[in-house]
C-alpha cells in the first residue's frame, strides 16, 4: 500500500476543475471566432479590425487569453512540482512564469484595446 503524504496548499480538485473550465471557455471562443472569421467578406485589415472593433469580441478574446494563461499556469506549475525537486529553483521558476503570464495578459489587453 502506498502511503501518500499531503503537503503544501492542498492543490487538487479546485485546480482540476479550473483547468477544465478554462478549456471549455477556450473551446467555445474557438467556435465563436471560427464562425465570425468565416463570415468575413475578405481577409483585409479593415475586415479584421471590424471583427475586433466590437466590445463583445474584445472581451471574448481577452477572456480566451486569460483562460489560456490560467490553463498554462496550472499545467506548468504541476510539471514543476513533479520534476523540479530543489525548492529554490522551483520557486524561481514559478516566479518567472507568473511574471511572464501577467506580462502577457497586460500585453493582450494593450493590443486589444489599442485597435
Amino acid at each position: 500500500m502506498v502511503k501518500r503524504i499531503v503537503v503544501g496548499a492542498h492543490y487538487g480538485l479546485r485546480d482540476w476543475i479550473g483547468q477544465r473550465a478554462s478549456a471549455v471557455v477556450m473551446a467555445v471562443y474557438t467556435l465563436i471566432f471560427a464562425v465570425q472569421a468565416a463570415s468575413l467578406q475578405g481577409l483585409t485589415l479593415e475586415n479584421w479590425r471590424g471583427l475586433f472593433s466590437g466590445g463583445f469580441m474584445k472581451f471574448a478574446t481577452f477572456l480566451f487569453f486569460v483562460s489560456l494563461f490560467y490553463h498554462a499556469w496550472v499545467g506548468v506549475r504541476d510539471i514543476f512540482m513533479d520534476y523540479i525537486k530543489p525548492t529554490g529553483l522551483r520557486l524561481a521558476l514559478h516566479v518567472i512564469v507568473i511574471l511572464l503570464l501577467v506580462g502577457y495578459t497586460g500585453w493582450v489587453a494593450q493590443v486589444l484595446w489599442r485597435l
